[in-house]
């Protein structure tokens, strides 16, 4: 049932004449402001209980909304329920401002910058204005500024990740301009957590770049993940991947894993520490590193330049649901990208009742020395 649609003037002439003008925005768009005179009420509150907000059936109702779609849509939601002098102001609130109509002033205390940067995220219900601030308080610690670093920071960043904790110990060269995003040319021989802080830094001011220097060893890495809520694996060998799992599974930290070779990538999410049985960790995939001729990194066996974009796409994805506790995040599952034939395919993964590591009830046996471990020489 098509609703009529108004002008804003001619809206602001009926409100002024005794119709009920009712924004049916979400909370915090109108805390910018609303039309002069009207109320608000949520378009999903305003449908599932019009009788609330409109006393009479037959009263003249005129809604608004940003550009006029969801008046629309709410307008055609009421006249269903038998309410016939109902309107909708065409071009909604953003045509109302570009003619200089009057508007209520914002909240005291609207932050304007958050809600124009974060606009789009919180109009999804999944998000929504606590979501959002859920993500400003939020601290995540991603382990590499290279191929699968880049792209997952960039996003984070833009998202509005309060906190990002990035350590690297390498700089720029040449060679990683072809995947590692987050750098340029003129960043060749700076240390790349540098020129990922002042990039993301520029892309987004909100979110502070904690730039870490280091190479993660089991001295530091309590240190580095201690106080973040999600880790993310950038890392490109084996020696710092166990590190990070049996940090993590210690110290009850979810690790969203990336991996690539080649022109294939996996993804997914151990967080054993804090579901010991349930989920496995990394070492219930992979017990043994395979021998260092086994798996080549990408200075001796080469990557497709935007495969690490994908995978690194693929983690940020999962620490965003993370944080926010939206959806099924891979926990239990591995996700294989084969570029090639641009094919997904999932693998379920189950706990390890024996892993020496996770399984229910046992110790944490202590930090190794990881690199004689991935080498084939440990104990």
């Amino acid at each position: 049932m098509a609703i009529k649609e108004i002008s804003p003037r001619e809206a602001l002439l009926r409100a002024g004449q005794g119709a009920r003008l009712i924004d049916v925005r979400e909370d915090h768009e109108r805390a910018a402001g609303m039309a002069e005179g009207a109320v608000g009420v949520r378009k999903a509150a305003l449908e599932s209980a019009p009788g609330e907000h409109i006393p009479a059936p037959g009263e003249e109702v005129i809604l608004i909304c940003r550009s006029g779609r969801r008046s629309a849509e709410a307008g055609e939601a009421l006249a269903r329920q038998g309410y016939a002098n109902v309107a909708s102001v065409a071009g909604g609130t953003e045509r109302w401002q570009l003619e200089k109509l009057p508007m209520s002033a914002p909240d005291a205390g609207f932050d304007l910058d958050f809600h124009e940067r974060y606009s789009r995220h919180m109009l999804l219900p999944e998000i929504g204005l606590e979501g959002q601030q859920r993500l400003q308080a939020s601290r995540v610690l991603l382990l590499g500024a290279g191929g699968l670093g880049s792209p997952a920071a960039w996003y984070l960043a833009a998202a509005g990740v309060g906190t990002l904790r990035i350590a690297d110990p390498d700089v720029v060269d040449r060679s990683n301009l072809h995947r590692q995003i987050l750098h340029t040319d003129a960043s060749i021989g700076t240390p790349k957590v540098r020129s990922a802080s002042e990039r993301l830094t520029a892309l987004n001011p909100r979110t502070r770049i904690d730039a870490v220097q280091e190479l993660v060893t089991s001295d530091n890495v309590e240190r580095l993940i201690g106080d973040v809520d999600v880790v993310i694996d950038g890392a490109d060998n084996f020696a710092i991947r166990y590190l990070l799992n049996d940090a993590c599974v210690k110290l009850g930290k979810p690790l969203v894993y990336g991996a690539v070779h080649r022109f294939e990538g996996q993804v997914s999410v151990f967080d054993a520490g804090r579901h010991r049985g349930t989920h496995p960790c990394y070492r219930c995939l992979f017990p043994e590193p395979p021998p260092p001729e086994a798996a080549p990194n990408c200075s001796e066996a080469g990557v497709l330049g935007i495969l690490p974009g994908v995978v690194g796409l693929l983690e940020a994805t999962e620490a965003i649901k993370l944080l926010l506790g939206l959806g099924e995040p891979l926990r239990g599952r591995l996700l294989h990208f084969d570029a090639m034939g641009m094919r997904f395919r999932e693998t379920r993964l189950g706990p390890d009742p024996d892993c020496p590591l996770c399984a229910p009830g046992r110790e944490f046996p202590g930090y190794i020395d990881y690199v004689k471990f991935c080498a084939g020489t440990a104990a």
